[in-house]
């Protein structure tokens, strides 16, 4: 997967907080790739980086993905072709909920 252009449909647009966890506050856009179940049952999880505003979907490429040791799920990163991030950079930006979780990211 990673290297694939994907679409994105956004579920909690950057600057909006978690439908359950009000204390968690969205610093990226993040949804869902239509018609790719992950491990949960539920359609895949994404965050979308480099984007600075809030979108409804967005089309790019995955970058990364986080693996979560102690979840089913993982989570794919997604970001405008041509664009790069570091691990660190990604973590930094995905901190705000990959932080109660054990992860590590993969390139």
């Amino acid at each position: 997967m990673i290297g694939n252009i994907v679409k994105v449909i956004v579920d909690r647009p950057l600057g909006t907080y978690h439908p359950k966890h009000k204390d968690i506050y969205y610093s990226v856009n993040y949804g869902h790739i239509p018609g790719v179940m992950a491990p949960d049952g539920e359609e895949q999880d994404a965050y979308i980086l480099g984007i600075s505003q809030p979108v409804e979907e967005f089309v790019g490429k995955v970058v990364a993905i986080i693996h979560r040791f102690d979840d089913v799920e993982e989570k794919w990163v997604v970001a405008p072709e041509g664009a790069s991030f570091t691990k660190d950079e990604i973590m930094r930006q995905v901190a705000f909920q990959e932080q109660y979780f054990h992860t590590e990211i993969r390139m």
